[in-house]
């Protein structure tokens, strides 16, 4: 298959996976937890996804595999029941993350059409969402790709779009004195405020499986992890600058599940409120349609390497059977738990993952030639910000803590029940 993926579209592939719908989900969750130290808070969680990509870059030289994380975790651990209980969440990962887009479109989309809005309008819109790009996904991949292709490019426009008139809106702001040191939360509490919005930044791990795609993979391969990963995070401090300088910390907290449309108010008052609604609605659409085949394969390719039944690599409609059960497990976590449990479960199950490639990165340093202290660190700092994150969650969202730990849990359980009925059968 001739390599079809230049260092451009990689980059795309990186930028479109972050800046999907979990900026426009979790921006208020943010500055509830961190306060005036919202940009600090982002900027954590970009460093711990600049450092793991240092791993990611290696093995998918190493290694270039559609896999992605499925296979370097298989190459570092083999097919046992560990490897197996890491693939499975992050097929479940995947899920959370659907999840958290559809609450993020069912949280916009009452204001798009200006109704007052309570739960069911919300359930309404995100169930209608995730069934609109489960229909999509089963008539053409091709407009899947089609729609994440000009999502991109619209969604990027209307937030730098947002970036430049905001930043000259902040000019005499009243609000500009609440990103002073003196309004930021303890260390402790930005550390763990940019762990609970970690979910913004994992989409980086899709360049991966373009890997065996690339043109000059030497080359396109390190730049695409970096100059993405690099840009979203200078993307994610500006727009939390700009939030946090334009509105008065109440107005936040008001509008906390569609803070960014209301940002957008004091500068370009209700047309501003519009246009970032249409954007978040735009973004986390693309966002749902693109997970929902992620996971998918994510699904098939844990199947086919024998950690979960053949049954998967089946097929239903012309697509993977994992479509429909991640359809239907994504519709069950939206219509069940709050915002903030969601975006808990699916920071601590990425964090986790994220270690374990670290891990795989520093066991394999020979074979991918890379720096084994470098990945060493990922692993230790993705560890402890994942148990600092569920230490702080414990007290304050029990649920969300309660949620993170069954899931990974569940995973593990899964695959040790599935390896005894197959040893069994032997």
């Amino acid at each position: 298959m001739s390599k079809t993926i230049g260092l451009r579209e990689a980059i795309s592939i990186g930028i479109g996976g972050m800046v999907g719908g979990g900026i426009f989900a979790v921006l208020g969750l943010a500055v509830s937890l961190a306060k005036g130290g919202t940009p600090i808070a982002f900027l954590f969680a970009g460093i711990i996804a600049l450092l793991t990509s240092y791993s990611y870059v290696k093995l998918s030289l190493a290694y270039p595999d559609r896999g992605g994380t499925v296979k370097f975790i298989n190459q570092g651990f083999g097919q046992t029941i560990f490897s197996g209980g890491i693939n499975n969440l992050l097929w479940l990962s995947y899920i959370i993350m659907l999840s958290l887009y559809a609450s993020a479109f069912g949280s916009y989309a009452p204001n798009l059409y200006a109704i007052t809005g309570g739960p069911m309008d919300f359930h309404i819109y995100a169930t209608f969402i995730i069934l609109l790009a489960s229909g999509i996904n089963y008539y053409s991949i091709k407009v899947v790709g089609a729609i994440e292709s000009y999502a991109v490019i619209i969604k990027l426009i209307i937030l730098i779009a947002f970036i430049g008139v905001g930043i000259y809106g902040l000019i005499g702001n009243a609000n500009l004195e609440q990103l002073s040191p003196a309004n930021w939360e303890t260390p402790i509490k930005l550390l763990t405020g940019g762990m609970v919005i970690f979910v913004a930044y994992e989409g980086f791990e899709l360049i991966a499986n373009a890997a065996p795609d690339m043109e000059d993979p030497e080359k396109n391969i390190p730049r695409a992890y970096y100059i993405s990963i690099i840009f979203v995070i200078l993307l994610y401090i500006i727009i939390a600058v700009v939030t946090v300088g334009s509105l008065p910390f109440k107005e936040i907290a008001t509008a906390q599940d569609y803070v960014l449309a209301e940002a957008a108010k004091p500068m370009l008052g209700q047309v501003g409120f519009t246009i970032i609604t249409i954007a978040a609605l735009i973004s986390t659409f693309s966002a749902i349609n693109a997970s929902l085949y992620g996971g998918s394969r994510v699904s098939y390719e844990i199947a086919e390497d024998d950690e979960l039944p053949n049954e998967f690599t089946s097929q239903l409609w012309n697509q993977p059977i994992g479509l429909l059960i991640t359809t239907i497990l994504t519709l069950t976590l939206t219509n069940t738990l709050e915002l903030e449990s969601i975006s808990t479960a699916g920071s601590v199950g990425f964090l986790l993952i994220f270690a374990i490639v670290n891990l795989v990165g520093f066991k394999l340093s020979k074979e991918t030639k890379s720096n084994r202290t470098i990945a060493l660190a990922g692993f230790i700092l993705c560890s402890i910000a994942m148990l600092a994150l569920l230490q702080q969650q414990f007290g304050s969202n029990i649920m969300g803590v309660i949620v993170a730990v069954s899931l990974i849990g569940f995973c593990f359980a899964v695959e040790a029940i599935y390896k005894w009925m197959e040893r069994r059968k032997k």
